[in-house]
C-alpha cells in the first residue's frame, strides 16, 4: 500500500525538518562535535526458534552453513572472548566510554562483560534478544510486545539499571516498534540513519532518534561494502572533519567487537579515533547524554 504522502514524508513517524532552517545546537564547552561510540554487544545463536528472522546476508563467518553453523557462531563468538576487550582498551586510551548495545543473551550470560562496561561508566541501551532475532513486521504485536519487554527486563536485570535507549538488532523495526518502545519508557533510538542531530520521534514525539552514520558502521562499510579497513578509517576522519566545520553536528558511530576488535583491523580505529580527539574540541559522550542536552535547550 502507497505511504500517505506529505510535505517531504511518506509517514507520520517525524516531521519533516531540512536541517538548513534548525539553529545550531550548541554542545556544551561549544563543542562543535558531539561523538557517541555506539558498541554492539550481540550473540549469534547456536539454535535460534524456528520462526526467528535473520538476514540471509547476515555478516559473519564465510557464509552460511549447515547447521550448526560453527564458523558464524565462532566468529562472532570472537567478539565476547577477544574483541571487546581490545576495543575497551582503545577507547579507554581515548577517553571515551562507550554507548553498549547490548542484547538480552549477552546480558545474562557474559556478566564479565557487563562488570567491564560498568566499571568504566558505560551507557547501556537495548539491542533485542540475538543476533539472529531480527524485529520485523512479520511479528504479531503481541510477540513484539513480549521480545521488546524482555529484551529491557533482562539488561535491567544484569546491568542494575533501566535502558534508557534501544537499537534494534541490524537496525530492524516494525511499524510497531516506536510505540512499543514508548510504551516501555524509551527515550531515544538508534535505527533511523536520517540525520546528523537528534530529532523528536514517535506518533507522540515523546522519544528522540539519535542517527547512526550508517556508511562508517564497521561491518556496513568494510564487511558488506568491501571498503578496506584502512580507507574506513580515512573516511572516520573525514567525515569529523566536515561535521566539526558545520558544527552542532553529532558523529555516532556504531562498532562491533567481533569485526572491528580484530588485531588487524585495531589500529585503524585507533588512529580515527586519536585524529578526533586530538584535532579539536569533541564532546565524548554517551547517547542519553546527547539526547538530554538536546532535549532541555530545545524545551526552553
Amino acid at each position: 500500500m502507497p505511504g500517505n504522502r506529505q510535505p517531504g514524508m511518506d509517514h507520520e513517524f517525524y516531521d519533516w525538518s531540512p536541517i538548513a532552517s534548525r539553529p545550531r545546537i550548541a554542545w556544551p564547552d561549544d563543542a562543535p562535535v558531539a561523538l557517541c561510540v555506539i558498541v554492539s554487544l550481540e550473540h549469534y545463536e547456536w539454535d535460534p526458534p524456528e520462526d526467528a528472522f535473520m538476514r540471509s546476508s547476515l555478516p559473519g563467518g564465510l557464509g552460511r552453513g549447515a547447521y550448526p553453523d560453527i564458523r558464524s557462531h565462532s566468529h562472532r563468538e570472537y567478539g565476547n572472548r577477544v574483541g571487546i576487550f581490545r576495543l575497551m582498551e582503545i577507547l579507554d586510551r581515548h577517553g571515551i566510554r562507550g554507548t553498549a548495545a547490548i542484547d538480552a543473551t549477552v546480558a545474562e550470560h557474559c556478566p564479565a562483560i557487563v562488570a567491564e562496561c560498568q566499571r568504566r561508566g558505560w551507557e547501556f541501551i537495548g539491542h533485542g534478544v540475538s543476533v539472529n532475532r531480527m524485529i520485523t513486521s512479520n511479528m504479531p504485536v503481541e510477540q513484539e510486545r513480549e521480545y521488546i519487554g524482555t529484551s529491557i527486563e533482562t539488561v535491567s536485570k544484569a546491568t542494575g539499571s533501566r535502558p534508557k535507549g534501544w537499537l534494534g538488532p541490524e537496525y530492524g523495526e516494525s511499524h510497531q516498534t516506536l510505540a512499543l518502545l514508548e510504551a516501555e519508557g524509551i527515550q531515544y533510538v538508534c535505527d533511523w540513519p536520517n540525520d546528523e542531530q537528534p530529532y523528536p520521534i514517535g506518533r507522540s514525539r515523546s522519544m528522540y532518534a539519535l542517527p547512526i552514520i550508517p556508511d562508517l558502521d564497521d561491518v556496513a562499510s568494510s564487511w558488506t561494502r568491501n571498503t578496506t579497513i584502512m580507507e574506513w578509517s580515512r573516511l572516520v576522519q573525514e567525515a569529523f572533519d566536515v561535521l566539526y566545520e558545520d558544527g552542532g553536528r553529532a558523529l555516532v558511530l556504531n562498532l562491533h567487537p567481533w569485526f572491528i576488535g580484530q588485531p588487524f583491523r585495531a589500529k585503524y580505529l585507533d588512529q580515527a579515533l586519536r585524529h578526533i580527539v586530538q584535532n579539536g574540541n569533541v564532546w565524548k559522550a554517551t547517547g542519553s547524554e546527547i539526547v538530554e542536552w538536546y532535549a532541555d535547550r530545545r524545551h526552553q
